[in-house]
């Protein structure tokens, strides 16, 4: 089976390329390969190549940066997948379309279901809403899944787990605290996890029993405080860090951003990890194995500092 894999440098490209299984033709495409702003040469892409599925991994997910760049925004995340969406219903392909909690906006206080109406809050939550809609509607039932996700973080990459393991290494030898917010709610989901489930997604196929739309996080409930604090806590019993900085927890309203968050975007991910066959980790067990990973990756001649810092392409 052949399947094109957008975002492969990406945190969770590089996870998919991990664990690609047996019997899958995988091509990868990077930043450098595909420009995702290029609707004609997504098509074009899609025709050369006639995948039986597209994973389409890669997106424009600079939350902030996309409220004063909505037009690339859109073309990277409604655009490509519209594209994609087209020319796969011309070569009888399939489409896994990645999306996010953001599309919703976090008004309700419960986990969103996979069949709620997305509202989203700025400009890249409605990209994303926008993406799936188009796909949707170009391949219809059996010719497009939509994985929804929250919080993506990983070994490599750039990402909140990544930026706090540095931030907490240096606020501790400052000696001082580390603010984050802690009235945001979601739940972390490590790369690993995430692309099993988008494995399992294409291997159950046009299931006609299975929904168009999917939710996939891993378990639990966090704040982006609880989850600062436990990267600390666990980054020192993993080596990775000498001490851990004191978090200090901080309103959004005290950390003001171009684009508004979503303050409850936790995933009902029940009936989808049903489908999927896949029991998920508790997000703190998840986090401790990829710090676990970051640790195995030292190097003596390396700081801990160094050996967390992100890679440049996320």
């Amino acid at each position: 089976m052949k399947v094109l894999l957008t975002g492969a440098g990406g945190q969770l490209g590089q996870a998919l390329l991990a664990s690609r299984p047996e019997g899958v033709e995988l091509l990868p495409l990077r930043r450098s390969d595909l420009d995702l702003a290029d609707a004609d040469a997504c098509r074009q892409l899609v025709r050369q190549h006639q995948p039986a599925w597209l994973l389409n991994a890669g997106a424009y997910t600079a939350v902030d940066r996309a409220e004063g760049d909505p037009d690339l925004a859109m073309a990277v995340n409604a655009g490509a997948p519209q594209a994609f969406a087209e020319a796969l219903a011309e070569t009888g392909g399939r489409l896994l379309q990645v999306s996010t909690d953001f599309v919703f906006n976090g008004q309700q206080g419960s986990p969103y279901r996979p069949e709620q109406a997305p509202e989203p809050l700025g400009v890249y939550g409605a990209s994303k809403a926008a993406g799936e809609r188009a796909v949707l509607a170009a391949l219809g039932p059996g010719g497009a899944r939509i994985l929804r996700t929250s919080w993506v973080y990983g070994p490599v990459g750039a990402n909140f787990c990544l930026t706090m393991l540095r931030l907490h290494a240096l606020k501790a030898a400052a000696g001082e605290p580390l603010a984050v917010v802690a009235d945001q709610v979601g739940c972390p989901t490590a790369s690993s996890g995430l692309a099993a489930a988008c494995w399992r997604a294409i291997g159950i196929g046009a299931d006609p029993g299975a929904p168009e739309i999917l939710h996939w996080s891993d378990a639990g409930a966090a704040s982006w405080y609880d989850f600062a604090v436990a990267i600390g806590e666990l980054g020192v019993a993993a080596g990775l860090l000498e001490q851990a900085a004191r978090v200090r927890p901080i309103p959004t309203s005290a950390y003001p951003t171009p684009a508004a968050r979503p303050p409850y975007s936790l995933l009902d991910c029940t009936a989808s990890r049903d489908v999927l066959g896949l029991e998920p980790s508790h997000w703190r067990a998840a986090l401790a194995q990829v710090l676990g990973q970051l640790a195995a990756l030292r190097t003596p001649d390396r700081s801990p500092l160094l050996c967390a810092k992100p890679l440049t392409e996320a």
